[in-house]
């Protein structure tokens, strides 16, 4: 930079404004020298895409040689008849982890050779080290926007995501609208709807220029090897299309795998409803799925290879759930191939078979099972009196005529008729005992003592103490002698539950107590109730957090995040999943301290509420893109986020309790007292 020209223009940096390096400079290349930004627009324009001309100024402390300021300034804005727009470059952002986005300066529509050094320093002053500058001619584009090389909401690499404003990207992504949001084939054929268009208008893009933005998409992806998110804009005359921005997606919602199994809470939320410790997911959970898969097989309703190869049931996040298509509760596979398949024709000619066998001898099966059940529980003689041995037998026996249990009792859910399958069931004869029970002023203890039946109305636990409700309803109901074939069976699995508690609790009071047992494994508890040692690590480990409720199907993806099958109709209170999770909160509004677990419930996704981004536990928009700035930021958080939330502000009050699913889009208000018990 020439002296004369700092005095004659009152340069605000001194001399240590630097020197300005071309785009079209191979060394603009280097991320090193001119930032992430900077550094892929160059490589960009090495490629020849549509690249607006500019220069990067860079940090005085490069050392590096390049033109002089005031004449690449000059020669850019043409004698200051032309706006420019100066941005960071940081070496910060732009990264294949971490955008940034939004975090750093940018200053449009800079006039004149005094404004743009104020320019200068303020975006450098934005940053909290040295960085470069980029600096390229301010366009006035007719649309705008951002597309995505693939659909980072969905996991999917076939789909290109699309969102367009009337002007420039920055409107979007700076949360000034909400853009109009299309996805795209690889070829830049919409998916649903047609064309993108404002609410009510007319679309912003031809088809032409779908497809035109899909053919930037493959070569910018080939250029970087990799999906890319460009910020983008067609000029006023509509025939140019720029390339403003490249960086790589950040944020990639999980996606299962292909054939990734169905699940969900339903068949077994009843009987385990609550977050499990991993003693009781081996104590109960292991003994149903394999109860199950034999039931499956007895039937031939499953091949046998399946059988072994995939769990009936498993946990997810310590909450049991079902394998909803091998139970025969989702729609199985359509299509040719699956006509063409003889196998399930052929099964279900052996189903037929063994079903007839089944359905008659069932329930000879099940009263002797009943019997020997009862029997072994009225002779087994008090936990505390039981030596290693005898409680190690105790505890086997208990686990393993789970099995039948729960194998007998899927039969004849599945194969009696109805009348063997009275309404109410051991539900109502436990109502019944309960009624009793209260009205002769029995305690917890002596009513579970005395009539086991109100055991059914409470789940199984380890570690919370045994609380049944206050009171039950009037009248006397069925007794355990009149229930059916299915509701005897599963009582039986509640009394094997409660005789377990009692062993493990003895077990634990010999031992490290009850919190600690709980978080054992199975061959980890017949080892310490043999007396031998606990695990070396047992002090360091922790109970699963109570988390939210499950949806009601769903998809685990390879990194072990829950996908929802399907997204909620849209009702009351839901809007468009933006970033995966699925959590508990409470609504917040941004002032003053955030409560625990906030959610911040807003009008839009304005950049100015990144800050706020790492204390929350979800973040809910009335408007909002899912490509703007907040966004990819609340993705790279993996903070789950819902806009399109309307009149959230006014429906979610400070200190709602709220669920919120990034996925599906559900917002709903929820007792979170009732969703952490067990």
């Amino acid at each position: 930079m020439r002296t004369s020209d700092l005095e004659v223009h009152d340069d605000p940096l001194g001399a240590q404004a630097g020197v300005a390096l071309a785009l079209h400079d191979p060394r603009a290349a280097r991320a090193a020298l001119t930032g992430n930004k900077a550094a892929a627009l160059a490589r960009a324009a090495g490629a020849r895409l549509p690249v607006l001309p500019g220069f990067v100024v860079l940090p005085p402390e490069a050392g590096a040689r390049g033109r002089d300021l005031y004449d690449a300034w000059r020669e850019l804005s043409d004698e200051g008849r032309t706006a420019l727009i100066v941005r960071s470059s940081s070496t910060a952002e732009d990264t294949a982890h971490s955008s940034l986005a939004g975090r750093f300066l940018s200053l449009p529509d800079v006039r004149g050779w005094d404004a743009f050094l104020r320019a200068l320093r303020a975006v450098r002053a934005s940053g909290d080290a040295p960085m470069a500058v980029l600096v390229q001619p301010m366009l006035r584009a007719r649309v705008g926007g951002v597309l995505f090389g693939a659909d980072p909401l969905a996991g999917r690499t076939d789909r290109l995501l699309l969102s367009a404003v009337a002007g420039g990207p920055d409107l979007l992504v700076g949360g000034a609208l909400p853009g109009a949001d299309l996805r795209l084939t690889p070829h830049g054929r919409p998916v649903r709807p047609r064309a993108a268009a404002p609410a009510g208008g007319r679309p912003l893009l031809t088809g032409a220029e779908l497809r035109r933005l899909a053919g930037l998409a493959r070569r910018a992806r080939q250029v970087f090897g990799g999906p890319q998110d460009i910020e983008f804009g067609f000029a006023a005359d509509g025939r140019q299309l720029w390339l403003f921005q490249a960086r790589p997606i950040t944020a990639m919602a999980p996606r299962p795998p292909r054939h990734a199994r169905l699940l969900g809470p339903g068949p077994v939320a009843e009987t385990l409803p609550g977050v499990l410790r991993p003693l009781e997911e081996d104590l109960w959970v292991v003994p149903m799925a394999h109860g199950l898969a034999a039931a499956l097989d007895l039937a031939g309703a499953a091949p046998r290879r399946t059988l072994r190869a995939v769990p009936a049931v498993t946990t997810v996040g310590g909450r049991a759930v079902a394998d909803l298509a091998l139970l025969g509760l989702a729609p199985g596979r359509r299509g040719p191939a699956a006509r063409l398949n003889p196998g399930p024709p052929l099964r279900r000619l052996r189903a037929a078979w063994r079903v007839g066998r089944l359905r008659a001898a069932l329930p000879r099966l099940a009263t002797a099972l009943r019997a020997d059940v009862d029997r072994h529980l009225a002779e087994a003689p008090a936990p505390a009196g039981l030596g290693p041995a005898a409680l190690t037998a105790a505890l086997r026996w208990s686990r393993a005529v789970l099995v039948a249990l729960h194998a007998q009792e899927a039969l004849a859910g599945a194969l009696l008729p109805a009348e063997e399958r009275p309404g109410g069931g051991a539900a109502a004869a436990g109502l019944a005992a309960l009624h009793h029970g209260r009205a002769e002023g029995l305690t917890d203890a002596q009513l579970t003592a005395a009539r086991p039946e109100v055991l059914a109305l409470v789940p199984p636990s380890l570690t919370e103490p045994l609380r049944l409700p206050p009171r039950g309803a009037a009248g006397t109901g069925p007794g355990t002698g009149t229930l059916g074939t299915r509701e005897a069976l599963r009582l039986r699995i509640r009394w094997v539950h409660a005789f377990q508690v009692a062993l493990v609790r003895e077990a634990a009071r010999r031992g490290a107590g009850v919190d600690r047992f709980a978080l054992l494994r199975w061959p980890e508890l017949l080892t310490a109730v043999a007396g031998g040692p606990l695990p070396a690590d047992l002090a360091g480990r922790r109970p699963p957090g109570a988390g939210p409720p499950l949806p009601d199907a769903f998809r685990v993806a390879a990194c072990g995040a829950v996908v929802a099958a399907r997204a909620r109709d849209a009702a009351e209170g839901a809007g468009r999943g933006v970033s995966g999770g699925r959590v508990l909160g409470v609504a917040w509004d941004g002032a003053g301290e955030p409560p625990r677990g906030a959610v911040l419930v807003t009008r839009t996704l304005d950049p100015s509420l990144a800050p706020l981004l790492p204390a929350l536990t979800g973040l809910v928009a009335q408007t909002g893109s899912p490509l703007s700035h907040l966004a990819l930021l609340a993705r790279e958080l993996n903070l789950p986020v819902v806009t399109g939330a309307a009149g959230a502000v006014d429906r979610f009050p400070p200190g709602t309790p709220l669920l919120l699913d990034g996925g599906t889009g559900e917002v709903a208000a929820r007792d979170l007292t009732a969703e952490a018990r067990p």
